[in-house]
């Protein structure tokens, strides 16, 4: 395997403050001092609360952070939250989404909470923001300073979660393309799929690849079979990284080098192409892709966030008021 360094974060919040000042702010909105005056405890109760739902289920870091990604691709408002009615449907039959989003009880639990302590004022999408962060740094990883002010849909796009969520059968110019659909630089995909270090996929998504392609270690291969066969089995799940899978570090890098991505696209991103140097240098430099990512992350978090009349702020995450 290649040199590599495991990620450790003594302090990057300068590097990630400076970071953050070159992300562009969608809505003058958001601020990270909000709820300073309205809803001064809601950080710290939402970090306690994703504590404990990590500490009891390490998988739950990696949902949350997904979820996230899920709700923000179709702008952040929460509307990946909404149950189906007799009247309305929502996201979560979605493709890319059924029987694999994740994490619905711990934001009603975190809304909960935060409705105690400050009835009517934090959103929905800021506590699926601010959870996504502090999931990662429960597992390890970096922090940084999430932008708040978001409000919630009142609305839902199925059509659009089917169709502009990243597949993992998406090879390297389509998942470019399919960020930069949503202003990502391909680097800023490179990092964000750097996720994949924790959390786990269902066998569905990644047996394509397991008994189809050549570029994938053979001995790594022969271990997933057991999990994946060749029929049967769709939902037995693998972690992305299966070498560190619950820390937030930077093994996923060097697992790709080796020929150990789980998933088509993540194995894409060093396939002879344009993203292989960049993937060199995240397995070597843990720091550079911790700042990367954070940075991507705040860039995230404010693509087409709501605000004005045609949204709110949901008492129930799970239904408009």
């Amino acid at each position: 395997m290649s040199p590599m360094r495991r990620l450790s974060y003594p302090s990057l919040n300068l590097v990630l403050l400076g970071c953050l000042l070159a992300v562009q702010i969608v809505f003058a909105q958001l601020s990270d001092s909000y709820y300073a005056t309205t809803c001064p405890n809601v950080l710290p109760t939402i970090q306690a609360a994703v504590r404990a739902a990590v500490a009891n289920e390490s998988r739950m870091g990696a949902s949350l952070l997904r979820l996230h990604f899920h709700d923000c691709f179709g702008g952040c408002d929460a509307s990946i939250l909404l149950d189906d009615t007799a009247n309305f449907t929502g996201e979560k039959t979605a493709g890319p989404n059924a029987n694999s989003v994740r994490g619905f009880d711990v934001i009603d639990t975190i809304k909960s909470q935060v409705e105690s302590i400050c009835p009517g004022i934090v959103s929905c999408a800021d506590i699926v923001a601010v959870a996504a962060r502090d999931s990662v740094v429960a597992l390890g990883g970096p922090s940084w300073v999430v932008p708040l002010g978001r409000k919630d849909s009142t609305t839902a796009n199925l059509t659009a979660a089917n169709t502009d969520l990243p597949a993992p059968s998406l090879n390297l110019a389509a998942l470019i393309t399919a960020f930069a659909n949503k202003g990502f630089t391909a680097n800023e995909m490179v990092a964000l799929s750097g996720g994949h270090t924790i959390g786990q996929a269902r066998c569905t998504t990644f047996r394509a690849r397991l008994y189809n392609e050549n570029s994938i270690d053979a001995s790594f291969a022969a271990s997933l079979k057991a999990t994946c066969p060749s029929s049967g089995g769709d939902n037995n799940l693998t972690s992305l990284d299966v070498t560190t899978p619950t820390t937030f570090d930077n093994v996923y890098f060097a697992n790709l080098l080796n020929q150990k991505g789980l998933l088509h696209s993540d194995q894409q991103l060093f396939s002879g192409g344009s993203a292989d140097s960049q993937v060199r240098s995240y397995s070597n430099n843990a720091t550079a892709f911790a700042v990367d990512f954070a940075n991507a992350m705040v860039k995230m978090g404010n693509l087409s966030p709501l605000a004005g009349t045609s949204s709110q702020v949901r008492t129930n995450c799970r239904k408009v008021n």
